[in-house]
């Protein structure tokens, strides 16, 4: 049964044991913000020199972070066990195969060839995750506490299969396009009407988790153009819906009295994704 609340998140100390998987949301987001400059260079014109600065920085934050989690796994498994068991905590993993994916966007002017490797391993590893999500949910016995804004992150990351693939992955684009479409919506109204109705208010440490709730129409926005190569009014509707969302939640999550940690790493891929979407609705999808 799974009973466990938002609460219980692990907490950060100074030992590698309570490292928390969400701190790969920070490559997300440094990554994220290197596809925006890189759009930017597109765009306007300028050097791409600022985009692969900061794609080198995600890469070694990416390498940091993957050998310190590594250290938890081989010296605290138990520890790893619990927070992928976590009803919340778990669907953080996800954080680790979207990291993955957007790095390989990051690799691909330098080679095309890793750029398909990384691809496929991240690809993999985020149906796999799916799978385990949605399997895990429908179990039943989901107490409403831990019905969080996380939970949309397996679904976005099947999203960013398709925003980082090319034609040479069409198939599995499709796939991720069909599953994380699905996995969106429905989680996206189970969140919605947990914030509604619930009662029970979200933690003030998770409130920036709260712009997650942008990602699934700025990723999806970004994933339609990517497969459709065009902009149409399927795609300007998402865009402008994460957008509004965007203005809604902000002042929910922008305030003094929400206090700063690892979780407002939360925002940064949010809000990287709606620069790159807004990047590329201004070039018309190209």
């Amino acid at each position: 049964m799974q009973t466990s609340t938002a609460t219980a998140l692990p907490t950060s100390s100074a030992s590698v044991k309570n490292l928390p998987v969400n701190l790969f949301g920070s490559v997300m987001g440094i990554a994220g913000l290197a596809l925006a400059w890189r759009g930017a260079a597109h765009l306007f014109g300028s050097s791409t020199l600022i985009a692969d600065g900061v794609g080198i920085l995600s890469l070694l934050v990416f390498a940091v972070l993957a050998v310190a989690y590594l250290s938890k796994w081989a010296a605290f498994p138990e520890a790893v066990k619990a927070e992928f068991s976590h009803p919340v905590a778990g669907n953080f993993f996800g954080t680790i195969a979207i990291a993955v994916l957007l790095l390989s966007s990051v690799v691909a002017p330098w080679s095309a060839q890793l750029q398909k490797l990384v691809w496929t391993v991240g690809s993999v590893a985020t149906l796999v995750l799916g799978y385990v999500v949605v399997s895990r949910v429908l179990q039943g016995q989901m107490t409403p506490a831990n019905v969080v804004p996380a939970w949309l992150i397996p679904g976005v990351a099947s999203l960013d299969i398709a925003v980082t693939g090319g034609a040479w992955g069409h198939e599995m684009n499709m796939i991720a396009l069909g599953i994380g479409t699905a996995i969106a919506i429905v989680f996206y109204v189970m969140i919605f009407s947990r914030l509604v109705h619930g009662g029970t208010p979200l933690p003030t440490g998770m409130l920036p988790s709260l712009m997650v709730m942008i990602a699934p129409f700025e990723v999806g926005f970004l994933a339609y153009v990517n497969v459709t190569q065009h902009v149409d009014m399927f795609a300007a509707m998402l865009f402008y819906f994460g957008l509004f969302m965007f203005l809604v939640l902000a002042p929910r999550v922008f305030r003094r009295s929400v206090p700063f940690g690892p979780a407002w790493w939360a925002i940064s891929f949010p809000i990287a994704a709606l620069v790159n979407a807004a990047i590329k609705y201004a070039t018309g999808g190209r």
